[in-house]
């Protein structure tokens, strides 16, 4: 099978208007959470008990953007369009020269255009079905962002989006790696975008309690793997790489940043939302991918946590670990293995988080720096590993894992390795 490098990134997230942004703000420990701002927020003060999001401030989509063409355009859509410009870009590759049946994009998002979905409600119980947009299922759907990059770039190859919630993103890069290990495609964009702390969304995810509601101190809400964590922070970005065979990168002269070598995914069949607390299903991701990149656990370097600060969450997530790593993975028994959430730093980003979270993992193999898990004061009662707490950490990776599991019982993860020829 081809080997399939990392040649380009991109990204917009509430951490950095770019990629090299967001990386510089992971590795300093900063975090993006603030109190979020827009009409929507403001109707219905009393009813918000949680005002805090990853809301990314200070963009405009016209920077990468036609006017007129961002007016068409979701701002999943704006964000993951942008993300993939720049992964492009950062590449080097023109596509003009390329086969554009051997090129392919594929994009994950668990919500879409949920704005979209919002404005259009307004105008139509407002004003009537008749002053609804034309552009109002071109921008809300899902598989928009996959559509717009394919039709910029004349990628005519494999082409498709995944809904799986916050696994969307995963699953798309994975799916892309299949689809070029069987000898379908040389070059493939892909990634995940997501636009969700919308009034609708962050909303139904209030009345679930599954947020955090500590308002007063919105840098410090997302904590994962601490015990007082209390919820998840909603957030907002994109991210999109570029990917390519060896082969077709080698013979361009293309910089290779990393290598993706394995994908496992599983189902927990277990609930709709909850998690398996054992965490069988978590388990069975990340062995199915160790196998698939055929690597043995003790190999593994660093993990990416899901770690999204919920209770049962990173519960689940730590008993899954300990059960693939074993002594590895113990911190009271020497284990070599650091583990650290992003999401500490940039909040739950939904489809866009296993992306958001591969940069990170990219820059670990790449630089041998490890983003922390801030906001861990008081690790919670048997959480037995290395959390990489408040600062980077500096040590040489070879392999890293990132996990992203989603509400459905969605799991997947990606290993990827510093590069040699």
């Amino acid at each position: 099978m081809p080997r399939i490098v990392i040649t380009g990134l991109g990204a917009v997230t509430n951490l950095g208007l770019n990629a090299a942004e967001t990386w510089e703000s992971l590795r300093e420990g900063r975090s993006g959470i603030v109190r979020v701002e827009g009409e929507g927020f403001a109707a219905f003060e009393d009813h918000w008990s949680v005002r805090i999001g990853g809301q990314i401030r200070d963009w405009q989509p016209t920077g990468v953007l036609d006017p007129r063409e961002a007016k068409r355009l979701d701002r999943c859509t704006q964000l993951g369009v942008a993300a993939a410009v720049e992964a492009v870009a950062h590449s080097g590759i023109d596509f003009s020269k390329e086969d554009g049946e051997r090129c392919g994009v594929i994009v994950g998002s668990g919500i879409g255009g949920i704005s979209t979905i919002e404005e259009g409600m307004h105008v139509l119980l407002k004003r009537g079905p008749d002053r609804l947009s034309p552009f109002t299922v071109p921008r809300l759907m899902v598989n928009a962002v996959t559509g717009n990059v394919s039709i910029r770039y004349g990628l005519q190859g494999p082409a498709s989006a995944h809904a799986t919630a916050c696994a969307s993103s995963g699953h798309a890069i994975g799916d892309a790696m299949q689809y070029m290990h069987r000898g379908l495609a040389d070059v493939m964009v892909v990634g995940g975008a997501e636009a969700a702390v919308s009034p609708l969304c962050l909303g139904a995810f209030m009345t679930m309690k599954a947020l955090s509601t500590r308002n007063d101190e919105p840098e410090k809400a997302s904590r994962p793997f601490d015990r007082d964590r209390d919820g998840f922070v909603l957030s907002e970005g994109a991210a999109m790489f570029v990917l390519e065979t060896e082969a077709h990168a080698k013979a361009r002269g293309a910089t290779i940043h990393a290598e993706l070598i394995g994908f496992g995914n599983s189902g927990d069949a277990q609930h709709i939302t909850a998690p398996d607390p054992e965490g069988r299903g978590a388990s069975r991701s990340m062995k199915w991918a160790l196998q698939d990149a055929g690597l043995n656990a003790s190999q593994i370097d660093y993990v990416n946590a899901h770690g999204t600060s919920t209770p049962l969450g990173d519960s689940a997530e730590v008993a899954a670990v300990l059960a693939v790593f074993g002594d590895h993975a113990r911190k009271s028994k020497g284990g070599k293995l650091l583990m650290s959430s992003t999401k500490s730093m940039h909040g739950h980003c939904l489809g866009a988080s296993g992306a958001v979270e591969l940069v990170a993992c990219t820059h670990a193999v790449r630089d041998g720096i490890i983003a922390p898990t801030i906001n861990l004061d008081h690790p919670d009662e048997g959480f037995d590993l290395d959390l990489v707490p408040h600062e980077s950490r500096e040590r040489p990776i070879r392999y890293a894992m990132n996990n992203t599991f989603g509400f459905g019982g969605h799991n997947v993860t990606l290993i990827i390795g510093r590069y040699e020829a």
